[in-house]
């Protein structure tokens, strides 16, 4: 879905009123500086020697000259239903109809195939920003028609200014129904910081074969921008004073930045930019992280899927305010504690709002498969259908709001003062009430999906979205995801749902609704059982990749009975691995040193 700026009339005025999906709203003005700068110092772009380091990555294509005017930055690519889309990303544009050299031999590039470009009005602009660190321009190729399981080359050309891109190949899907084994890395809540040894681990899964890696969300932490604003505060996990007065580091493994002395100005604070690895810049935080991950990005398709840091710039006020002050009162230095938070939606830019960078930063198969782009969507490889869907909104309750859950009476757009910073959506159609979620498109797209799966073709199916259903960690999100979801997959017995959000690594006993543990699926601690007809879903929580805001803790908590394993003292990635039709594998792999933190099997009885 192309994202673009417009006030939206018409906005929902009762629960029976229908919804159609939402662009980005400009009723109110947005009065905060015009390049929101998460640094006391240092408010400038890319960085004058004080406050906090702008960090960098190497790009996709290394240009040609020393000063380059334009550069391919970033390149991924996804699977299509027959095929793969290729995307990448520039500066200032490709000069004409992106395209893509490919073919079956690297020396014989003979197809050439184009494609489409999208772009937004990000802040800051690329103009003023360093070239090789810089995307304002995404290019989608697909290549359809392609053989299933097979290697295929490919070029980008140069064009305005960039440097043509090494020949590089992809791999197609199995085919649905190819028996032979396959393994996947799953992963959710990753960002730059803390992520290092998870990344470490991901490039040996990548050379040691996995088929494509699966992104639950909560990707590169854009949205912890201006955590250098934010003084410490005692219900934060995280405290950043450098050398002198380390406070509260963060459990398990971090980056060695956080032992280096705060910069001359800054204050301490919640694990910001200089502790924390990271860009005072929302924007710059998305191009850090993906060219940081191109070497994963280029080898393997990258399947992605929303968090709630993708839905835009800022979830909450810092403990004095402090965002209400920058980017609402436009004040940039000193002081920026103030009494009341006054966020809404419209204290983000325009373009940090409803999940714009996320829905062009990334291109999924959702228009393909009748789903909606990056958001909802599902595709088979070999003998394993993967359903992709959006736990942040377009289902009632969601944790990211529509326009229509903010009103009150007759009204029919809500008042700037009745918004919040994460409104977002719907991305489908609502049709009837919002407070009913067989209304909504997504949940409508999931039951056909779900029903039309040939399981003697794809026997095993696995579901993920950003949040889980349950955890030891508990709270109201997960029962608002049960009513839209659960019932649904115990009915079209799914295999696995996999999730993240919670800070750690969890696998839950097999849970049938209201929490009621199936031990007739348990063989043993390592072993479930999956039959035919149960009344029961395995749920593996997966949010231990990396991030700022670091470990989930449980806290004078004790660890629920639906809970099997915990571990919030590790970072990692989880590897599925479908071995035949009755027998997978899910393997949790610590990011320190790649030994495993959990092993289930999962048998199909």
């Amino acid at each position: 879905m192309k994202a673009f700026t417009t006030a939206v009339a018409g906005a929902l005025a009762a629960a029976l009123v229908s919804a159609a999906p939402q662009a980005i709203d400009t009723t109110f003005p947005y009065t905060g500086p015009a390049i929101p700068v998460g640094d006391l110092v240092d408010q400038t772009v890319n960085g004058n020697g004080k406050g906090f380091p702008r960090l960098v990555e190497h790009p996709a294509v290394k240009p040609s000259t020393a000063n380059p005017s334009n550069n391919i930055n970033v390149i991924s690519y996804s699977y299509l239903p027959d095929g793969v889309h290729i995307h990448f990303q520039t500066p200032f544009g490709i000069g004409g109809e992106p395209c893509v050299n490919w073919g079956t031999q690297a020396d014989k590039l003979w197809h050439n195939t184009k494609g489409t470009t999208r772009t937004y009005d990000r802040t800051p602009p690329c103009s003023l920003v360093s070239v090789t660190q810089c995307s304002q321009f995404f290019h989608e190729v697909s290549l359809t028609g392609l053989a299933p399981g097979k290697t295929y080359y490919y070029q980008i050309p140069g064009g305005n200014g960039t440097t043509q891109s090494d020949i590089l190949y992809f791999s197609t899907a199995k085919a649905a129904g190819d028996k032979t084994g396959f393994s996947v890395a799953v992963l959710n809540d990753m960002g730059y910081t803390n992520a290092a040894g998870t990344f470490q681990q991901l490039l040996k899964a990548v050379d040691d074969g996995v088929a494509f890696a699966w992104h639950g969300g909560d990707i590169s932490y854009a949205d912890d921008w201006y955590s250098g604003l934010l003084p410490c505060a005692d219900d934060w996990p995280v405290c950043y004073n450098g050398t002198n007065n380390t406070g509260q580091l963060p459990p398990g493994d971090f980056p060695p930045s956080y032992y280096l002395p705060l910069p001359d100005g800054e204050i301490p604070n919640q694990g910001g930019p200089y502790g924390g690895d990271m860009s005072p810049i929302y924007e710059s935080n998305w191009d850090l992280w993906q060219q940081w991950i191109l070497n994963i990005t280029t080898k393997v398709p990258y399947m992605v899927l929303p968090g709630n840091h993708e839905a835009s710039c800022a979830e909450f006020d810092g403990p004095n305010n402090e965002l209400t002050s920058l980017l609402v009162n436009n004040v940039t230095s000193g002081n920026l504690s103030t009494p009341t938070s006054e966020l809404t939606y419209y204290s983000c830019p325009d373009s940090q709002r409803n999940f714009t960078a996320y829905n062009h930063r990334f291109r999924m198969p959702g228009e393909e498969v009748g789903g909606v782009g990056n958001f909802w969507y599902s595709f088979d490889f070999g003998l394993a259908h993967f359903i992709a869907f959006n736990g942040e909104t377009d289902y009632y309750q969601s944790p990211e709001y529509p326009f229509v859950a903010d009103l009150t009476g007759n009204e029919t757009h809500p008042l700037e003062n009745q918004t919040f910073p994460t409104d977002s959506g719907p991305f489908g159609q609502i049709d009837g009430s919002y407070k009913n979620n067989s209304a909504y498109a997504q949940i409508q797209w999931l039951k056909k999906d779900l029903a039309s799966i040939d399981r003697s073709v794809t026997p095993w199916v696995f579901a993920m979205s950003h949040r889980p259903m349950y955890s030891t960690e508990t709270s109201s999100y997960q029962t608002h995801m049960r009513a839209a979801f659960e019932q649904l997959f115990i009915d079209y017995n799914v295999d696995a749902y996999f999730s993240g959000h919670i800070h750690w690594y969890e696998r839950l006993w097999p849970l049938g609704v209201n929490s009621t543990i199936d031990m007739s699926g348990v063989v043993n601690n390592n072993t479930y059982k999956l039959v035919e007809g149960r009344k029961s879903l395995v749920h593996l929580i997966n949010g231990m990749a990396g991030n700022i805001e670091s470990h989930s803790t449980l806290g004078t908590e004790k660890v629920l009975n639906i809970t099997a394993v915990l571990d919030f003292e590790h970072y990692g990635y989880s590897k599925l691995t479908v071995h035949n039709e009755t027998t997978a594998t899910w393997d949790y792999i610590k990011g320190d040193d790649g030994s495993i933190g959990d092993s289930l099997t999962l048998i199909k009885a």
